[in-house]
């Protein structure tokens, strides 16, 4: 068993990214492959647990994403029909001192170029832009992959970071995403264009029947990034396109006041038909793995699809390290530490879309679920997903914890 001396990292957003800074950390000269012709993230707002905070931490960038972020007080959901307050949870000192980290919000764009000052700090990683994969092969001891032009790099091992529609996933595993048919519209707008009552330090959750709108303050709290979500009544392919205040209209109606003014406020929005995809049993083939969507993209009504990509880079790296970098056996120890976590977080986010757009009585077993509940029971519920840490990427937890949901 040889130390690997170049690793091949496909995909430069968030998850990828982590990657290379997690595997550079360990002494492993990158190779960064990003199809897009430019360096960045299109999308708005994301929410960072605590969980992605420590992830962060490990990698050597958290301090980046703390001082683009905004550290909120609460967690609120309202009932989108009646206004009425479903639940409040309070993130401050008591949360961070029960998780070792804040919730904060912060646009995609920062939290990808807290990643990305990382990644240029480091003289063993190599990113190249418009270099799109199209092929991998692999002999049993190095791995090759060719890109649009036919251009071919090999390295000892690929860590394919390309996101839902990853090639890597299709050639060793090949089965499909799963279009979930809701619809998500996001935008980000100026704080005065916000109405006064709406501008909270807070991620808002709108519960409404089949839809739901969020909204939470970025950059300083300058600016409000605007999440409205729908089920679609056509047939959805997965895609980004911008979108329609017109068809955004037609699916809120019986919606309060209150919220729906919302959808007034911005001047554009990007439309995703979005998709997931059913956990499976296996990321790795040979010297092949799989890291972020491509291995569990998830809906997002767990606001985790960034924070598991990164803590995906920070296991990975763990694994290495336990592992006396042998490709292998680490790539056996990544999927035994992350593919069962991973795993519960998009089935728990699928089930928490159906709870944020119940209808009927649905709404009120919903509403019922929160009633009189203390931030502690929130913080027992979550204690699986934000107790999360580097020093137990490794772990693999037996406790039979309840989903999300009931507590």
């Amino acid at each position: 068993m040889s130390t690997p001396q170049h690793m091949i990292v496909i995909g430069g957003g968030i998850g990828g990214m982590a990657a290379a800074q997690a595997l550079a950390k360990l002494g492993v000269r990158i190779t960064l492959l990003e199809q897009a012709a430019q360096i960045g993230e299109i999308g708005a707002g994301i929410q960072l647990g605590p969980n992605a905070f420590a992830a962060l931490d490990a990698l050597g960038v958290g301090e980046n994403a703390r001082r683009r972020a905004v550290f909120t007080d609460e967690l609120i959901m309202m009932d989108a029909v009646d206004a009425s307050v479903v639940g409040r949870f309070a993130v401050g000192e008591a949360f961070r001192q029960r998780f070792g980290n804040p919730y904060a919000v912060i646009h995609r764009a920062d939290i990808h170029t807290s990643i990305l000052e990382g990644v240029q700090a480091s003289d063993l990683i190599e990113f190249h832009t418009s270099t799109r994969i199209e092929k991998i092969e692999q002999d049993g001891q190095r791995v090759t992959v060719t890109d649009q032009n036919g251009k071919t790099t090999t390295a000892d091992a690929v860590i394919a970071a390309d996101g839902v529609r990853s090639v890597a996933r299709q050639t060793y595993f090949g089965d499909a995403p799963r279009v979930s048919g809701h619809v998500v519209y996001r935008a980000v707008v100026p704080a005065a264009d916000m109405p006064q009552d709406l501008r909270v330090n807070a991620p808002v959750v709108w519960a409404g029947p089949n839809c739901h709108l969020v909204h939470y303050p970025l950059r300083g709290s300058t600016e409000y990034n605007l999440v409205v979500t729908f089920h679609s009544r056509d047939q959805e392919e997965w895609s980004v396109t911008d979108g329609s205040k017109e068809e955004v209209l037609s699916y809120f109606q019986g919606i309060h006041a209150r919220p729906r003014q919302l959808l007034e406020c911005p001047k554009s929005w990007r439309r995703w038909a979005t998709a997931d995809r059913n956990p499976i049993p296996q990321w790795t083939h040979g010297r092949v793995t799989l890291l972020g969507d491509a291995a569990h993209a998830m809906l997002q009504y767990l606001a985790q699809g960034a924070c598991m990509a990164i803590e995906d880079a920070v296991t990975l790296g763990e694994a290495m390290k336990a592992c006396d970098m042998d490709i292998e056996k680490a790539f056996q120890l990544y999927e035994e530490s992350r593919i069962p976590r991973a795993a519960r977080v998009v089935l728990s986010a699928r089930e928490m879309g159906r709870l944020y757009h119940a209808q009927g009585v649905e709404r009120a077993v919903r509403n019922q679920l929160w009633e009189g509940r203390t931030s502690e029971r929130f913080y027992d519920a979550l204690e699986w997903l934000y107790g999360w840490r580097a020093e137990n990427a490794l772990a693999r937890p037996r406790q039979a914890d309840a989903l999300i949901v009931p507590a």
